[in-house]
């Protein structure tokens, strides 16, 4: 699927807008409320770099605008000592159930900057995900001979009768110049009850020659086929890909074919990265993050079928 992106700026700026929200708004994904409303969830930072869970309403019709701010977090770092005390990063919702199931990673720094550990959990909300409470204190998914670092943001969804994810999984920890390189890439998993989830170490998009990290997995079925779009960095300049498949587990990449990249200035002259696609109407909607990670907030991007 060949898309050609028209960027429409940032429709979300997150700084110094409260204690919890002083910086970023990485990893967007939205839940649709009727018409062209969209809540938009992300990960906020505040002044110590802990990240929690928030949200802003947005209209993301013909002129994108802002409608409202949560006021507090849906899910903020975990207690002293758990897997999440240090921040809290989701990228997607499922609705099972009556609820909507939130997949989220939590993260605890190294002795070592940037060295990091990270583990993925599960909230839930009951209330349409206007608040959410972990359904553990522990996470369901951690480091195991198949992922022995870490595993990170993953993309669940509900299909045939089976929970299927894709997820980026931490392969090494690499000396670079005198400086700590991580690298990973995205693997499958599946689950009966989206809960206990099955491993066997598939990897669906590995690295590339020079490249170091992919991740932050957003796949759609459209006309038959699995369409995945992620996060790939060739020497800290992040950049958007894209990969298609007949299965979900066998992948090409087509990064050539996505049909994004960084501007000549401002917020996205760096790096872009974050995805998440979307069908909305009769076009597709990209939300995703420039410089530093979504340091400056959320942009927009619309494209229609080729």
């Amino acid at each position: 699927m060949r898309l050609h992106w028209q960027k429409r700026g940032l429709v979300f700026d997150p700084r110094e807008r409260s204690p919890w929200m002083k910086s970023h708004a990485t990893s967007p994904f939205a839940l649709p409320l009727g018409g062209d409303r969209f809540r938009v969830y992300f990960s906020t930072r505040d002044a110590e770099n802990r990240a929690s869970i928030g949200h802003a309403e947005l209209d993301l019709g013909d002129a994108p605008r802002l409608l409202s701010v949560a006021e507090r977090p849906v899910l903020a770092p975990g207690p002293l000592g758990h897997f999440d005390d240090h921040g809290v990063y989701a990228r997607c919702l499922v609705e099972a159930g009556g609820r909507h199931w939130m997949y989220y990673l939590g993260w605890n720094p190294g002795a070592r900057p940037p060295l990091f550990y990270c583990a993925i959990g599960l909230a839930s909300s009951g209330d349409g995900g206007l608040t959410f409470a972990r359904e553990s204190q522990a996470p369901i998914i951690d480091r195991c001979d198949v992922d022995p670092w870490c595993v990170l943001l993953p993309w669940v969804m509900r299909e045939d009768g089976r929970w299927r994810m894709w997820y980026a999984a931490g392969i090494e920890w690499r000396e670079v110049e005198g400086k700590l390189q991580s690298y990973y890439h995205i693997k499958y998993a599946e689950s009966e009850d989206g809960r206990a989830w099955k491993r066997e170490g598939l990897v669906c998009i590995p690295l590339r020659e020079g490249e170091s990290n992919i991740g932050h997995p957003c796949v759609v079925r459209h006309d038959g086929r699995y369409h995945m779009w992620y996060s790939y960095d060739r020497g800290q300049r992040y950049r958007i890909g894209y990969a298609e498949s007949e299965d979900g587990l066998a992948w090409t990449r087509r990064d050539a074919e996505v049909g994004i990249s960084v501007s000549e200035a401002g917020w996205d002259s760096e790096m872009v990265c974050q995805p998440y696609v979307f069908r909305h109407r009769d076009r597709w909607l990209m939300l995703y993050n420039g410089n530093a990670f979504g340091r400056d907030g959320i942009g927009l991007a619309v494209a229609h079928d080729e």
